[in-house]
Formats: structure tokens, C-alpha cells, sequence
């Protein structure tokens, strides 16, 4: 039987990796007290011992506005560590798939980002990212990488469950309205990611599809879009007074880090290449909110 690993199974995406990956093999799933991603030698002998076919690494530092304190812990873990994994892939001949972030560009664009506009990022945890992807390019031949945007699921840190614990404790939320992106919920990723490595698999000249690919849902929205559509699907349901919500610009939001204003990804390549495309942006927020 096929093994595979994957890290970053405490996160939104490889939560949901950890239970479809089961239908490609037998999967090992150290958790962050058994791998230190920082280390390069405990991820060299982690990859060793378990002798994958695949290797997903769904870990990540993901703190973007403290990674500007600690440029470096977030470099090794986002940077470095998928280069190591990829020398690793390399020598198995195994495939390594591998997440990457809208974060890689600078948001500057009106219309969708695709896999061939020139990365641009605007703070420490994109120029990690970026870092990360380039890593894994020169070092194997055998990889897919996943950019994603606005990642969210019913569990764990993230825009939605940040505003829906603030919201039992305030009457008002001030929630940006001038970036914009496309929700996406780490299940669709999850179950995108099993269907393309099945198809990679299958074909009889897979490096031929290596590459990076935008995955992320259809249409877009902004922050206070994508909140006002929660609260109409049932986010706030159970409080006795659900908060108000105020459209502002970023200027009103006060953050340390620089973001991409426009975060929206083309799907193109992906839907061309594997025939996947992920459900409408509202679709899958529904069916999240219907199903915590």
C-alpha cells in the first residue's frame, strides 16, 4: 500500500487532508510535538523513516502579522522546510504536493491573478511563501503546488470563527470592505487536492503536469461581503443580540502588515489540466455554516 505523509494536520486544510488522503493510502501524520519544521534534520529523518510515494505538507506559519517580528522562524518553516522536503521527494521519486498563498503577489491587479503573472509580496509571510515555492521548483521534479485564498473551515484561527467569538462580545464589528478575494473552505481544497493527485498519478507523463496551480472558490467578495453572507447563513445564530456590521476601508484598519488589496486567483489552469473547478464561494459557506 501507498504511504503518505502529511504534515500540518492540526490545520484548517490538512484537518480535512487527514481524512481524504485516506482513499490514495496508508497516511502518517506527525503531529507539530513529533516534527519541528524548523529543524531540516528532523524533517530529513522523519521523510526517511516513513519512505513515502507522497509527501503533502499542509504546515505552515501562518502568523502573517507576527511574522514581521520573526522573519526568520517563518523563512525556515515556510521557506526552507518545503526545500528540504522536496531534496527528499526527489531522492524517493515520490510526489510532493505542496500550499502556497495569494500572499505571493502584491494585489496591485484588477482582474484575476494567473500562474504566470510575476510575484510581488508585500510583507515577510509572503516573501516566505514565495520562498517555499521556489524551493520546491528546483529541487524536485515531481510536485504540485496549490495557491489558496482566504482559507477558512468551522474550526481552528481563522476570519470566520475570529468574528463570530468577537461578535458574542461586541454590539458593532468594523470589518474591511475594500480587499477583495474568494473564500474558500479547506474541504473543497482538501477533496480538489485527493482528485488531482489520483489524476497526477494516473498519468503517463506526470512531469509534463508539474506546476503551480490556483485553487481557490468561484467569484469573490470582500471581508465585510464575506461577513455579512455568514451572518445571513446563521453564524451569529444563538445570540441573543447579534452584532451590527460596519462596512470600513483599510486605512480605518489598523494592522502592522501591508496586504493585497485584490487577492482574487484565475482557476483556469486547474479546471484545463484536471477538469476541477471548486463550488461558488456562497455554495460552500452555506453548506460549512449548515454543517459545524
Amino acid at each position: 500500500m501507498r504511504t503518505i505523509l502529511l504534515t500540518g494536520k492540526s490545520g484548517q486544510i490538512g484537518r480535512e487532508l487527514h481524512r481524504t488522503l485516506a482513499a490514495l493510502g496508508r497516511v502518517v501524520a506527525p503531529g507539530r510535538d513529533q516534527l519541528d519544521l524548523a529543524d531540516p534534520d528532523a524533517i530529513r529523518l522523519q521523510i526517511r523513516r516513513t519512505n513515502p510515494g507522497i509527501i503533502v505538507n499542509a504546515a505552515a506559519y501562518t502568523a502573517v502579522d507576527q511574522a514581521e517580528s520573526e522573519p526568520d522562524l517563518a523563512m525556515a518553516v515556510n521557506g526552507m522546510a518545503p526545500g528540504v522536503m522536496a531534496e527528499e521527494a526527489a531522492r524517493l521519486n515520490a510526489l510532493l504536493v505542496h500550499y502556497s498563498t495569494d500572499y505571493v503577489f502584491d494585489g496591485t491587479k484588477s482582474t484575476p491573478y494567473t500562474e504566470q503573472d510575476t510575484p510581488n509580496p508585500l510583507n515577510a509571510y509572503g516573501r516566505s511563501k514565495l520562498m517555499g515555492e521556489r524551493m520546491v521548483c528546483a529541487q524536485t521534479s515531481h510536485f504540485l503546488i496549490f495557491r489558496s485564498t482566504w482559507v477558512y473551515d468551522a474550526q481552528g484561527k481563522n476570519f470566520l470563527n475570529t468574528i463570530k467569538r468577537i461578535g458574542a462580545q461586541r454590539s458593532e464589528l468594523t470589518i474591511v470592505d475594500d480587499q477583495l478575494g474568494a473564500p474558500t473552505w479547506s474541504r473543497e481544497i482538501a477533496q480538489a487536492t485527493v482528485q488531482a493527485i489520483a489524476l497526477y498519478l494516473a498519468d503517463p507523463d506526470p512531469e509534463q503536469i508539474n506546476g503551480i496551480y490556483h485553487m481557490t472558490a468561484q467569484g469573490q467578495t470582500s471581508w465585510f461581503g464575506f461577513a455579512q453572507a455568514a451572518a445571513g447563513y446563521g453564524l451569529f445564530a444563538g445570540l441573543a443580540c447579534p452584532p451590527a456590521l460596519r462596512a470600513i476601508s483599510s486605512a480605518e484598519f489598523s494592522t502592522p502588515v501591508k496586504r493585497p488589496r485584490y487577492s482574487v486567483l484565475s482557476n483556469a489552469k486547474l479546471l484545463n489540466q484536471f477538469g476541477i473547478q471548486l463550488p461558488d464561494w456562497k455554495v460552500s459557506l452555506r453548506e460549512c455554516l449548515a454543517n459545524q
